[in-house]
């Protein structure tokens, strides 16, 4: 058992020791790269277009030779019929976007070209369907997004929120701005809940006679800190902001969906959508695939995505991450730390 604990605390050391290495090598690639502009584009997809194109080919490929013929002929004819009758500008159109979250919610600055880019197109008939994925994040990234899809409704334009996977904390905060919510029947969605966690090192520290010397000013500027000692005032301070942000959370998701009992849903639960949906935390249980299958005899139906050019900081960043990732995973492996 000694061996494990020794073997264990090297490799925190060791994990401690690589982290600062590689956050320090980002600092100086990001001061680097700093000065260069980002830049991104909008890509526009025409999905009936797709979706047609794709049909024609599926009906081709089941009829034989002698069918074949005779249906390019009948699809020839169609066409030049479309060509001469005028292109009917008042079908509504279904502006779709997805939206993929971490925890650090950096998602949100394509999600807001997104929106801006539907909003100088869009009519008062068209509908926006964003289908949201994450289980939540920041409060301040995730409070953003929401914010960004309010703009949808707030220029009387109808939402639509699909969740095929997972809308939870931060990702249903964002879901539930819409006027409906679809979801998957075994996708995850609720957790309206906080939560917070750090790690602290100050009994370590004292062990090799490390001192923390930390100076603010203001009763409250610092509450828990990783490295220096921890009180119950401070603890009590923390718990304090959680419960207010909390709060705030149950109010903006009884605002826009008043007839729940927030009281009953906001425990920090989660559920599958089909238990959810006896609970309203969503509307319907319908995958946006089928969604979208029902919408493009009626609606012309285009997707709108924000793709931006990453920098060598970026790449190396993800990189780095990532080798990070696998190296805690095979020290965990190595001594058997359950989680």
């Amino acid at each position: 058992m000694a061996f494990i604990y020794d073997y264990g605390l090297f490799a925190v050391k060791s994990i401690t020791l690589v982290l600062v290495i590689v956050l320090g090598v980002i600092a100086i690639v990001s001061a680097i790269a700093r000065h260069k502009t980002r830049r991104g584009e909008l890509d526009i997809t025409d999905l009936s277009a797709d979706h047609q194109q794709n049909k024609v080919h599926l009906t081709e490929a089941l009829l034989n030779k002698e069918q074949r013929k005779e249906y390019a002929k009948q699809q020839k004819k169609e066409l030049k019929a479309k060509k001469k009758n005028v292109p009917d500008t008042n079908k509504s159109r279904l502006f779709l976007i997805d939206f993929k979250g971490g925890m650090d919610a950096k998602e949100v600055s394509s999600l807001r070209e997104e929106i801006t880019a539907v909003l100088t197109m869009a009519k008062s008939e068209d509908e926006v369907l964003v289908r949201v994925e994450s289980g939540g994040g920041v409060v301040h990234g995730y409070g953003l997004g929401a914010s960004q899809l309010q703009r949808i409704r707030d220029r009387g334009l109808f939402l639509t929120v699909a969740i095929d996977k997972v809308a939870a904390s931060g990702g249903y905060m964002m879901a539930c701005v819409a006027q409906k919510i679809i979801a998957a029947p075994f996708a995850i969605v609720g957790s309206i809940g906080v939560v917070a966690q750090m790690p602290n090192f100050n009994r370590l520290l004292k062990k090799h006679d490390v001192d923390i010397e930390l100076h603010t000013a203001g009763q409250f500027k610092r509450t828990l800190t990783i490295f220096g000692e921890n009180d119950d005032k401070a603890r009590e301070k923390f718990r304090e902001e959680l419960e207010t942000i909390h709060q705030q959370f149950k109010q903006f998701v009884s605002e826009h969906r008043p007839r729940m009992d927030i009281d009953q849903i906001a425990t920090g639960e989660h559920w599958l959508a089909a238990e959810a949906k006896k609970l309203g935390v969503v509307d319907e249980l319908r995958t946006s695939d089928d969604y979208l299958l029902s919408q493009f005899e009626q609606k012309q139906v285009i997707k709108v995505t924000y793709q931006t050019k990453k920098g060598l900081a970026d790449r190396f960043s993800n990189a780095a991450s990532l080798a990070v990732e696998k190296a805690i995973y095979r020290i965990i492996e190595t001594c058997k730390i359950p989680f």
